[in-house]
């Protein structure tokens, strides 16, 4: 018995090895999981309305994304690029003002010198290698985007035979039990991801008409900032607030404070009542849980981790409440 559970915590061992060193591809696997649900939602609606069968619907899918990502491009993309343009213009200016800001605060010209010290300058050189290093790898995250969107669109043309695969490789008295599970976890995925995106959609729309409507410089861009952030829930949203905002600063100190008043209101709408709206029927996570997953999985695997934090405690949510608390805790008897 001794060896038998000393040979089952070496293999356990060995298992979370592997997986630590198979971890991008994992991610990778997983965030193609994703686009697949994110691409099975329309497919599921185009079959039952106009009976098509899949490849046919993942087609025109594909077709319908690349028409109106194009006609979206068209219309946004010239005026997104000439607000790039503004926005580094206006770099200069804004760092030009927040030094004037800054010259008023007594302990911040000490804290310059020091920085500019020789001591601090060697302590921020390894940063620079950092960022260096992360410029590298662009083009490795790029060739990871493009096999994720392939193994997508592979899983969302035959679901089924990967299901089954899935299946077939759990015991054979928990096989239903799988399935079930599959099909609640899919069903939670897709309905976390048509609510967030709608919430991004909606926050994108309302920041951008309400800082046009303030005559905020750079609306458009601001708003998409926003929009887009909003899929990395709690720490996204105060982020993409500061860029109207520095913007803001720029316009005066007053129009400072209306920028912000308007993102509380519309961050605070966003999180407590349209969103609950709609994941009310898919999946409820608490902000805690979301919070501590995007710092955990960002610390081990970066950027990539905090995007796909959400919807990995998405689907272990499904797998906990289905798993250890009905098939394990429910049935625990104490004897």
């Amino acid at each position: 018995m001794k060896a038998r559970t000393l040979l089952g915590a070496l293999a356990l061992v060995v298992l979370s090895l592997l997986v630590w060193e198979l971890r991008w591809v994992l991610l990778v696997l997983f965030g193609a999981v994703v686009l697949a649900v994110a691409l099975d939602v329309p497919i599921s609606l185009l079959r039952r309305v106009f009976r098509f069968n899949r490849p046919a619907a993942l087609a025109i899918v594909l077709v319908l994304l690349v028409l109106v990502g194009w006609q979206i491009s068209n219309l946004l993309l010239p005026e997104v690029l000439q607000q790039i343009q503004q926005l580094i213009q206006l770099v200069p200016v804004l760092t030009h003002r927040l030094a004037a800001l800054g010259s008023q605060v007594p302990w911040l010209p000490d804290l310059e010198r020091q920085l500019t010290s020789g001591t601090y300058w060697e302590r921020l050189q390894p940063l620079g290698a950092q960022v260096l290093g992360v410029a590298g790898g662009a083009a490795n995250t790029s060739i990871q985007l493009l096999l994720m969107a392939l193994l997508a669109i592979l899983m969302a043309l035959d679901p089924r035979s990967h299901q089954r695969l899935v299946v077939a490789a759990t015991p054979a008295f928990y096989r239903a039990r799988m399935a079930t599970l599959l099909s609640e976890c899919r069903e939670a995925l897709g309905g976390w991801l048509a609510g967030m995106t709608l919430s991004c959609v909606v926050v994108f729309l309302t920041t951008w008409a309400g800082l046009a409507l303030l005559k905020v410089p750079l609306a458009l861009l601001s708003g998409l900032v926003c929009g887009l952030l909003t899929f990395v829930p709690t720490i996204g949203p105060t982020a993409a607030s500061l860029m109207p905002l520095a913007v803001a600063l720029l316009v005066s100190p007053t129009k400072v404070l209306q920028v912000l008043v308007l993102r509380l209101v519309l961050q605070n709408a966003e999180a407590f009542l349209l969103t609950p709206v709609l994941l009310k029927r898919t999946v409820n996570l608490l902000p805690t849980v979301a919070l501590m997953s995007q710092l955990c999985l960002g610390a081990l695997l970066g950027l990539p981790g905090l995007l796909l934090a959400l919807p990995l405690v998405v689907v272990l949510q499904v797998v906990c409440e289905e798993v250890l608390v009905r098939d394990i805790m429910d049935r625990w008897d104490g004897h």
